[in-house]
């Protein structure tokens, strides 16, 4: 039953976090919000929002700050891990489309393959090799359309969408500890006020011309929806990891490229070739590859 539970959690957190995708790319087009007013305000509210609710649940959300320790690491997560995927992930929306930054993000499981590999000074296992090959291929094919004189994103979309990959590898792995330590919802509540409040100060928020746009309909509603669908989809990923495997969760979790790239086709009339969603696919298949050989590995060397 609780195998269930996990499944179904995990299903809809991967929906809504893809459909908050197309959300943010229409709101960036639609509206003059940059992307440091927007993520700033987005990363504060709900950074506020989920320590508010933690606090009326009695956790104790201040203690972090207590250990000198454990708050410089929070401090990196924060600005680095929270605010690094976050912004790299909006940027690149701006400069190509939610579909194609979804699908980039899922190249953190290779940078994260490359750190342990030249951590540890040993060369990649096969299995690995074959993710990593298949994983590329299938990018190849979702940016060229199978072209090889053609590149269909821009430079500046191209380099935003390889850094959601190292930015997604950093915030995967560099927080493990704090987690364990200190709770997800704490790490990652405390993470995006941090993040939110060191972007806002970079950008000089408070003399921003933009707060204007916050007070026309219906930008002002997709703003709340957005902070809202993604800060609960977000509880519901990393909740559902109590009660299914990570092989499970790296195969359910595909739910939000696909959902991301249906709301585009649909909604904001994305086109596609037909290359670049055999490329989809191929990378969806490699990706999930990686975890299911990995964990096989795992069990086989445990046992």
């Amino acid at each position: 039953m609780e195998r269930w539970k996990g499944i179904i959690l995990i299903i809809i957190g991967s929906i809504l976090w893809g459909a908050s995708g197309p959300m943010m790319e229409w709101i960036l087009k639609e509206s003059n919000l940059s992307v440091p007013f927007f993520l700033t305000v987005r990363l504060i509210v709900a950074g506020v929002c989920l320590l508010v609710f933690l606090r009326i649940r009695g956790k104790p959300i201040f203690s972090i700050w207590k250990e000198q320790s454990w708050l410089k690491q929070l401090v990196i997560f924060g600005v680095f891990g929270m605010l690094g995927v976050q912004y790299t992930f909006v940027a690149a929306i701006e400069a190509s489309n939610a579909s194609i930054a979804t699908l980039l993000q899922f190249l953190g499981p290779i940078y994260i393959v490359i750190y342990i590999s030249w951590k540890s000074r040993l060369f990649p296992p096969k299995y690995q090799i074959i993710g990593i090959i298949g994983t590329l291929v299938g990018l190849f094919l979702l940016l060229t359309n199978a072209k090889f004189d053609q590149l269909l994103i821009s430079n500046e979309a191209l380099v935003w969408g390889l850094a959601i990959g190292v930015a997604f590898a950093i915030y995967t792995v560099y927080p493990a500890r704090l987690m364990k330590e200190w709770g997800v919802l704490i790490v990652v509540g405390w993470g995006m006020l941090i993040g939110g409040f060191v972007l806002a100060v970079i950008s000089q928020i408070w003399r921003s011309d933009e707060w204007g746009e916050l007070t026309n309909y219906p930008i002002n509603l997709m703003t709340m929806i957005i902070i809202l669908v993604g800060t609960i989809a977000f509880i519901l990923f990393l909740t559902s990891m109590k009660y299914i495997s990570p092989v499970e969760t790296s195969i359910l979790s595909s739910m939000e490229p696909l959902t991301a790239m249906v709301i585009s086709v649909i909604w904001l009339g994305q086109v596609f070739g037909a290359w670049q969603y055999v490329g989809i696919v191929v990378m969806i298949l490699f990706v999930t590859w990686l975890s299911i050989a990995g964990e096989i590995k795992w069990k086989r060397k445990d046992g």
